[in-house]
Order: structure tokens, then C-alpha cells, then sequence
């Protein structure tokens, strides 16, 4: 792969490449990729094609990607979300269609069998994920996986107001590197999540965000407002209020509130070194 193609977003590994790359990188077969859709709750997007490979994000219930390539139980993909390429189990896939109506707009919820809330649950669902809604029973919507609280969803063009609002909600969520659900988050993937609810594009890493999002700030963190973000070196966080930054970290291993001013220096001295940039919206 040439210097100029970041592999977390070129959808090439040496044994399979998309067909549209033939003239840019190495690869013992290209293919076309074909559209397919997340049918389970959620879905781990590895590094390499095992169960103990490095967790890179997570695909959601309704996501779409294009599928080039299924060996021994996983599938290589690229997001349709971010363009992040890697490895989903391939059992986690199903056709493209139909289309989702709706989208899970409570933190978490569960899918149950039938339309009844003493049924074992089928799985998690997270805040952003994707449903089809087939019909309704009672206080429950019917999709083509099972049965979820009406409440907790909403048609999939409902918008978040405001993405600082859903972060603070997700304070208290537990750090997991690479996650993106409102089980387990990692610094980007909150961001993401939180930019996604409000209907947003969003990149997956900190440093895609740190050269995406919004404008760029003149380097003065006591001009910083609500809503802000404060970017490291592999670190992102935004600011609740210009004193208060939101942010998971490792330090907490939650999502959590703090003085910026205390992160910055934490953070300086233990991990990530100086702030390298702020941008706004």
C-alpha cells in the first residue's frame, strides 16, 4: 500500500483489494464490493481476521458496509458510516435491504422476542442504532430481529439538539478502547456517537476529527465554549461549559466530567503531552 492511503480507510489487505484500487495497491485479488447491512445488535470491527485481534470500533444494528471478502467466520468490510475498514464476524451480516425507518434514541435498550417485557431479551441495543420497523403491538415496535420499548426509538430522521447534551448523558458509561456504543466508548467514539445523534458526519480517530470537524481555534483554552473540542495527540474530549470538559479516558475509565484545566495538566504529565488543537462547530 502507498505512503498516501491511511489503511484504517482503504478498503486493501494483500489477499483481497477493492476492484477500484487495481492501479494504486498490491493485492492478489480485487473484487467489487457488495452492499450488506449489520444485523446483529453490534458487531466488532477488528484489525485482523481472529476473535483475539485489536478492537479498531463497532459496527450498530443497521449499519451498512461494503463486503469484499468472508474467510473462516469473518468478513472484510469498509463502514459505510466512517469508511473505517477491518473484520466483522461474518455471522453478524444480512442483505442490505430493507432500509431502517428508525433509530434507538434512549442510552441502551433490549430486543425481545415478542412484545413483552418478561421475555429473555435477544440482545443490547445502543443509542444510534439502526431499526426496520415492520408494525407495532401495544407500547412495542416490530422490526425483522424482534420487538423494542416505541419509547425508546424514533423515526430516523429525529435529530439530538445538541450533542453535549447526549455526552453528559452517557457520563458514567465504562471506557472501552475502540467502542462506540453506549456500553463501552473510547475517547472518538464518543464524539462520533454524540455528533451522530444529532445527524452530524463525524470521522472515527481523534486525529481525523482533529482535521475535520468544524474550523480550527487559535490555541487559547480560556476562549473555549460549550461545545468545543479539545484535541491531544490520540486524545479528544469536548467542553461541557468553558471551564468543564466531557471525555472517556483511561484515567476514569469512564465517561466523565472534570475541570479542563486539570486534564490538561494530567494528561501532560501521564499521558498524551500538550493540547495540539481546539476546534469548533
Amino acid at each position: 500500500m502507498t505512503e498516501s492511503l491511511d489503511p484504517r480507510l482503504t478498503p486493501a489487505r494483500p489477499h483481497v483489494a477493492d476492484l477500484r484500487l487495481r492501479d494504486r495497491v498490491t493485492a492478489a485479488r480485487y473484487v467489487a464490493g457488495t452492499k450488506r447491512r449489520v444485523t446483529a445488535p453490534s458487531a466488532p470491527l477488528r484489525r485482523a481476521p481472529a476473535a483475539d485481534a485489536g478492537l479498531d470500533t463497532e459496527a450498530l444494528l443497521g449499519d451498512a458496509v461494503d463486503l469484499y471478502d468472508v474467510a473462516e467466520g469473518f468478513a472484510f468490510v469498509q463502514l459505510a458510516r466512517d469508511g473505517y475498514v477491518g473484520y466483522l464476524p461474518a455471522e453478524s451480516l444480512g442483505p442490505i435491504d430493507p432500509e431502517p425507518t428508525h433509530r434507538v434514541t434512549a442510552l441502551r435498550t433490549f430486543l425481545y422476542p415478542e412484545p413483552d417485557l418478561k421475555r429473555p431479551i435477544l440482545g443490547h441495543l445502543s443509542l444510534g442504532a439502526r431499526l426496520t420497523v415492520t408494525g407495532e403491538a401495544a407500547a412495542y415496535l416490530e422490526t425483522p430481529g424482534g420487538y423494542v420499548f416505541a419509547r425508546h426509538c424514533a423515526p430516523l430522521d429525529t435529530r439530538e439538539p445538541d450533542y453535549v447534551a447526549t455526552a453528559a448523558r452517557l457520563a458514567g458509561t465504562p471506557y472501552l478502547w475502540g467502542g462506540r456504543t453506549s456500553l463501552g466508548l473510547d475517547c472518538s467514539g464518543l464524539v462520533q456517537l454524540c455528533l451522530d445523534a444529532a445527524g452530524l458526519p463525524c470521522p472515527r480517530d481523534a486525529d481525523m476529527q482533529e482535521r475535520a470537524l468544524g474550523e480550527a481555534l487559535p490555541l487559547d483554552l480560556a476562549r473555549l465554549r460549550r461545545g468545543d473540542f479539545v484535541f491531544w495527540r490520540g486524545h479528544v474530549g469536548l467542553m461541557r461549559d468553558p471551564e468543564t470538559l466531557i471525555h472517556a479516558n483511561g484515567h476514569h475509565m469512564a465517561v466523565a466530567a472534570e475541570p479542563l484545566a486539570e486534564a490538561v495538566a494530567r494528561i501532560a504529565a501521564h499521558s498524551f503531552g500538550a493540547v495540539t488543537g481546539t476546534r469548533r462547530l
